[in-house]
């Protein structure tokens, strides 16, 4: 059987916004991560549908570039720096939110880290390092932000930015494939048990959406990842960040109001064609691989 190398035909994804200016006026969004990356772009399509958006970061520098990028676009948005793996931090971005803008109506779970490592070399530290941010940063914001709401007496939409990978686990991605399943199990509970509160909770899946910082972690040499889409990716390109922008609202939004413990996964139809996002680089020499991971990681104090 041979393959045709005529280019797929496609629709070019829509990079301008796609819902109404108002569709989340008076909504008041907590982006963790929200300073760079997917988060950024997500901050940006909730803030053209109308919300008043919180990023939060660990880095003050990166939250102020985020927010007067927003600003310049018109959003209505502010920074407050946070480490989503401190609860006592979580309960103080809380405080805050409410105490500029009066209540809190959403929030999107998109803190994340993760690196390339062989899990015979993980150590302790790396695995936690990951965990904490991903899962325990999750479940210390859903708790805050849910307990206000009950606390309110109002409605709510948590969502939460998973990896298709959460239900397929993934080789050299470990920590993070733990991390993401348990989010995944947070989502799917509280929907059941905040159901009665009004509350939903929701999940994204993406597949490979490219961004710098997350990118130069976990893609070793750039033709691997030309050969990874071309194999793995049925619609044959990556994603663009305005269609996980414009799932995303969608889904904070009164568009969606029955949609509860679901999780939404794009990806091109990756998953489907090959478990694992990175199960591919199995194919590689094993020593060269980690001679490769080792060098991504960041140096220390960087």
């Amino acid at each position: 059987m041979t393959t045709s190398s005529t280019a797929r035909p496609t629709r070019t994804p829509r990079k301008e916004p796609v819902f109404s200016p108002d569709l989340l006026s008076g909504q008041v969004v907590i982006v963790t991560g929200g300073g760079s990356g997917l988060g950024l772009a997500m901050s940006q399509g909730l803030c053209s549908a109308g919300a008043q958006v919180v990023i939060c970061g660990r880095s003050p520098e990166r939250l102020g570039k985020a927010v007067e990028t927003l600003r310049s676009l018109g959003g209505k948005v502010s920074g407050i720096p946070c480490d989503v793996r401190d609860p006592a931090e979580i309960d103080q971005l809380v405080r805050k939110t409410v105490e500029q803008h009066g209540k809190i109506d959403g929030l999107i779970n998109n803190a994340a880290g993760n690196f390339l490592c062989a899990a015979e070399d993980l150590s302790a530290g790396g695995f936690d390092a990951v965990v904490k941010i991903v899962l325990y940063g999750s479940v210390n914001a859903t708790l805050a932000v849910g307990r206000h709401l009950i606390g309110r007496g109002a409605p709510g939409s948590v969502l939460s930015i998973l990896t298709p990978y959460a239900w397929t686990g993934s080789a050299f991605v470990l920590p993070s494939a733990c991390a993401k399943a348990g989010v995944l199990a947070m989502t799917r509970s509280l929907a059941v048990e905040w159901g009665m509160y009004g509350i939903r909770c929701n999940a994204i899946a993406p597949g490979p959406f490219p961004t710098e910082g997350a990118w130069s972690r976990l893609v070793p040499e750039a033709s691997m990842i030309e050969g990874l889409v071309e194999q793995r990716v049925p619609m044959g390109r990556v994603g663009e960040h305005s269609e996980l922008a414009n799932l995303a609202v969608f889904l904070m939004s009164d568009a969606s109001p029955y949609q509860n413990g679901d999780c939404v996964t794009i990806d091109g139809g990756s998953w489907l064609s090959g478990a694992g996002e990175f199960s591919e680089y199995t194919r590689y020499d094993r020593e060269r691989l980690k001679l490769l991971f080792r060098a991504m990681r960041p140096k220390k104090g960087s």
